[in-house]
């Protein structure tokens, strides 16, 4: 044996048999009797797991909430929807008689349209002249109701009523100014419809006044619904009946009065409209 005794009692590792002989080393003395150093405990990378995701949710919630730093560039094919102010319904007529349009629809659209038409024409300012006033009634009414409104409206339009409108008993202003009068319809109602009659609400917009430099009734704007009862007659819808109450009115906005001047070019540049439901 190559050693003090045979279990190893010499220096260095211990050694089973003589040179030649398998030898077996035995593990190292612990340096702490208790195992060594203790691992971390797993409680800690819990932590650590929890505290990481706290942080990238708090940078996805800041990130989310950023206006307008980076603007979005995605692009889709997908056309827009609808939005509730797009335009709705059948196209307007494109025919008209004594400067009426004419041909509208036979259902609940064509009844709101050719109301809305005729609270335009009926609040021009052909209605100052009796000729052309005569005409707009006949195109407008049934014949007997057209017979009722024709004495009536002579009457009203008289010269004295002219005058106080700045106005010749011809319904003419005088030189260098402009009468103005229009109806702008703002939206209709129907108020109940068959396929023969109808009930059409028609809120509107007014335009009224004398424009000049010597004008003493300025244009102003009024607000008011015009109600009128519809029959089917013959190729189109006719008026029986009408009538009008103020309102609703919004309140007037801040927005200066335009010169005489400016009011005059406006009416004379720009024109009205066929409306369509």
């Amino acid at each position: 044996m190559s050693n003090d005794d045979q279990y190893g009692g010499g220096t260095g590792h211990a050694e089973v048999g003589g040179t030649g002989q398998t030898r077996t080393r035995l593990p190292d003395p612990p340096s702490d009797p208790y195992g060594g150093p203790r691992r971390t405990p797993r409680s800690s990378r819990g932590l650590i797991t929890v505290v990481g995701v706290v942080v990238l949710l708090i940078a996805a919630i800041a990130f989310a909430n950023r206006s307008g730093d980076t603007p979005d560039t995605t692009t889709s094919d997908k056309a827009p929807d609808t939005t509730s102010t797009a335009p709705t319904g059948t196209a307007p007529v494109t025919t008209k008689t004594a400067g009426i349009p004419k041909g509208f629809a036979h259902d609940e659209q064509g009844a709101q349209s050719a109301a809305a038409n005729y609270a335009v024409a009926l609040g021009s300012d052909g209605m100052l002249k009796k000729d052309v006033r005569h005409a707009l009634v006949d195109g407008i009414y049934t014949p007997e109701a057209a017979a009722q409104r024709k004495g009536a409206q002579d009457a009203a339009y008289s010269p004295a009523f002219l005058a106080t409108l700045g106005l010749d008993p011809n319904g003419n202003a005088p030189q260098g100014s402009t009468f103005v009068t229009r109806a702008v319809p703002v939206g209709t109602r129907v108020e109940n419809y068959s396929p023969t009659t109808a009930k059409v609400a028609v809120w509107y917009t007014g335009l009224v006044g004398l424009s000049g430099t010597k004008s003493t009734t300025p244009v102003r704007t009024t607000w008011k619904t015009w109600t009128f009862e519809l029959t089917w007659a013959g190729d189109g819808w006719k008026v029986v009946s009408d009538s009008q109450q103020d309102g609703p009115a919004p309140v007037p906005g801040d927005v200066a009065a335009s010169t005489s001047d400016d009011i005059s070019k406006a009416v004379q540049e720009f024109g009205g409209f066929t409306y369509a439901r």
